[in-house]
């Protein structure tokens, strides 16, 4: 499930960027920080993916995950400003990629 999450986001951030701009009275140039958001977002908070599964317990670790990505995703949904929409996809971005790669036991 969190490999689709992380696949069907990329791809919609990805497919979307140029009604991102217009929508958001934005330039393509600015709008592609949504993209740079998941990327620096992915490589900040990576490292830390192991440890705080085996501190929190991996299932409770999904179940918050999926939620703050829920509730994140909303908050990109309701955005009304290019910052906004950014914002949001740094709360997002990093609960999906710690979701996908959260280790098993």
């Amino acid at each position: 499930m969190a490999t689709f999450m992380e696949v069907l986001d990329t791809s919609v951030a990805n497919v979307s960027l140029t009604h991102i701009a217009g929508n958001l009275s934005a330039s393509t140039d600015e709008a592609t920080w949504v993209l740079t958001s998941y990327l620096v977002s992915n490589a900040v908070i990576l490292p830390a993916s192991s440890w705080l599964s085996r501190r929190f317990g991996r299932r409770r670790f999904l179940i918050t995950c999926i939620t703050i990505f829920t509730l994140a995703s909303v908050l990109c949904g309701m955005a009304t400003s290019l910052g906004f929409l950014i914002l949001a996809r740094i709360i997002q971005v990093p609960e999906e990629a710690l979701c996908n790669r959260s280790p098993k036991r």
